[in-house]
């Protein structure tokens, strides 16, 4: 299934401004036939760099004052692996690779620290497994309102969880946090989302089980098998698709994601695990 996405970024900056970007599809093997590119409006030098293994991809460019225009343009073909949930279990602490123990750990926005009672109240007499993480989305999904304005930039999973409203990056660092807590690692995952209305950018989050990374959605707004994976990280502080060093303002913003075929088909398919590569 052939995918077409990107977006535009404007800005109005005062002085001189690092940016450091993370809006390129990640360089993984899931994005097949992956072709795009990113171009600047006035054209400046750039510094490009792909993290590995997690393939995200960071650019890097120093602008000087004056309006600065970014635009990113992508296709690609994604092949998503499906598998059985009841399939799915959960590896026990003692047995998981040591390169995910930060994915156990408390981290800027997610503070599964504090989060250890409610996660064993709520879901620790579930059986454990990929039942289990659904549980913890479908609790999120029915005790947290999506509201728009309801958080910012620096809201917590705990803030989330104490308002009981947010967005999607808020829905994913609760459910990264409760994951956490329970003993599952867990990480996020921001991306372009097809079925979002309107289109924006995205994020998900991915929890550790039977031995592979299996993506999940608390929001339910978009199709599992729809998404272009930008960044991947401990929570979004490390994969915000801009971070400014100086004085700029965001005079606008537009995301794009559209497939060849209707996003009713490729919603059918979530009751499925999926994973991503």
């Amino acid at each position: 299934m052939e995918f077409s996405f990107g977006c535009q970024l404007q800005y109005r900056v005062t002085e001189p401004t690092v940016f450091i970007f993370c809006i390129e599809a990640a360089r993984l093997p899931v994005h097949a036939h992956l072709r795009d590119s990113l171009t600047v409006r006035p054209e400046l030098p750039r510094v490009s760099e792909t993290t590995s293994p997690l393939g995200n991809r960071y650019t890097r460019l120093v602008a000087p004052p004056g309006a600065l225009i970014v635009d990113y343009a992508g296709t690609v073909e994604l092949s998503p692996l499906h598998a059985d949930p009841a399939t799915i279990g959960e590896v026990p602490i003692a047995e998981l690779p040591l390169d995910l123990f930060a994915y156990l750990q408390p981290s800027r926005f997610c503070e599964s620290d504090r989060l250890g009672d409610f996660a064993e109240a709520q879901f620790g007499a579930l059986d454990p497994g990929f039942s289990r993480v659904t549980a913890v989305c479908n609790w999120i999904s029915d005790n947290i309102d999506y509201r728009q304005g309801a958080s910012d930039a620096r809201t917590s999973a705990v803030q989330t969880l104490e308002a009981r409203a947010g967005v999607c990056r808020d829905f994913s660092h609760l459910g990264i946090s409760i994951c956490r807590a329970l003993g599952i690692p867990a990480r996020f995952v921001s991306c372009y989302a097809l079925g979002l209305e309107p289109d924006d950018f995205h994020a998900v989050f991915e929890a550790y089980l039977g031995g592979q990374w299996w993506l999940f959605d608390p929001t339910r707004q978009a199709a599992l098998d729809g998404l272009v994976r930008i960044g991947l990280g401990r929570d979004a502080a490390d994969v915000a698709f801009a971070s400014i060093y100086g004085e700029a303002e965001a005079t606008g913003i537009q995301v794009r994601m559209t497939a060849a075929e209707p996003a009713a088909e490729a919603r059918e398919r979530t009751s499925e695990a999926i994973r991503s590569g």
